[in-house]
């Protein structure tokens, strides 16, 4: 089966071999209080740092989810107001969740063909935090770059929080313009589930230092504090840190990675341009997403396409909330080989 579900989706085809290779050498039973942990756990963070182009003076964590990166910011990051953008489910739900720990959380809601406008959001001159999902995987819609530097620019006294969850390690992202990014594992890294990263801006760890919060294991406070030594708060899913090691150790530059995934995106846009029956959910370009492809048809050859391309041995992505039934996904990570691409594209030709 090639799935392209954006998210758990296909992983890179070297996985079984790095496990094999893990069991080994004994990783799975390593403690991670010790040396060999911590020299494998420094090693993946500076491949993460190299590969990435993330800067050198920001701190990277290891989690367990993208959604425990949510209760993190919340409870360590967080003492009054939040201001949460969004205009998908995955944005919303951050909302949410934040809402539930923080009453004074406030949703900034926007149209899924809505750029947003920075401009438009100057806030009040104080500390806070703006919570932004830079890639929506639920709709196919992005954030760029620019506008995420320019909402920092305009509001530098607040840290900028950022959802990447289905664009890091596919598309090239500007750590340096926020201050807080986070991701799974299971979407462009090619990865199996089960960890993610959280990835902090010297901004960011000064103020969890100032507001000093220590009432949970995952409580921002401790974990810097064990990440000094190279070191988590509890014991982490050490063998995903060393997949994750492995697959950066032969992966290109996210450049390369960049360019390869914009051709293959601008392929698709090209594709359904052409189609007459399917169409991309978004039909504003400059705030489609590259990594996740959203399409649209009526509910019932959704429905056809989606249980035919099952007994092809081809995993297609649900829609997702108020889209579920009038559009399905398709993911365009890094893994995914051209071939496969190549047959989905064949396959839909057909309708």
């Amino acid at each position: 089966m090639i799935s392209f579900y954006p998210g758990p989706s296909r992983v890179y085809n070297e996985i079984p071999s790095y496990v094999k290779d893990a069991f080994k050498a004994g990783i799975m039973s390593i403690n991670h209080r010790s040396e060999a942990f911590v020299e494998m756990s420094e090693k993946t963070i500076l491949l993460l740092k190299q590969r990435l182009e993330i800067p050198k003076n920001y701190t990277v964590f290891f989690t367990s989810s993208a959604t425990e990166c949510w209760e993190i910011i919340a409870q360590s990051l967080i003492t009054d107001k939040s201001y949460h953008l969004y205009n998908g489910a995955f944005g919303q739900k951050w909302y949410d969740y934040t809402k539930r720990l923080h009453p004074l959380a406030f949703p900034l809601p926007f149209d899924v063909n809505e750029k947003l406008d920075p401009k438009n959001l100057i806030l009040e001159q104080r500390d806070g935090i703006i919570c932004l999902t830079q890639n929506e995987t639920s709709n196919g819609t992005q954030v760029s770059n620019n506008i995420i530097k320019s909402i920092k620019k305009n509001n530098p006294s607040y840290l900028l929080a950022i959802d990447a969850t289905s664009s890091m390690a596919g598309i090239q992202l500007d750590f340096k313009s926020a201050d807080v990014w986070f991701a799974s594992v299971q979407k462009c890294f090619g990865l199996p589930a089960g960890l993610g990263l959280l990835i902090c801006s010297p901004q960011a760890i000064q103020r969890a230092t100032v507001i000093g919060e220590k009432n949970h294991y995952n409580s921002l406070t401790f974990m810097i504090e064990m990440m000094a030594k190279w070191q988590t708060s509890c014991t982490p899913n050490v063998l995903g840190i060393y997949l994750l090691m492995r697959v950066l150790e032969n992966s290109p530059s996210i450049e390369e990675v960049h360019k390869e995934i914009m051709g293959r995106y601008h392929a698709w846009i090209d594709f359904f341009s052409a189609a007459t029956n399917l169409k991309h959910l978004v039909s504003r370009q400059d705030v489609q997403s590259y990594t996740v492809v959203p399409v649209t048809s009526s509910d019932l050859l959704l429905q056809k396409i989606k249980t035919a391309a099952k007994q092809q041995g081809i995993l297609l992505g649900e829609g997702y909330g108020s889209w579920k039934t009038s559009s399905l996904r398709i993911a365009n990570f890094p893994a995914i080989e051209k071939d496969e691409i190549g047959k989905l594209m064949r396959f839909l030709k057909k309708f």
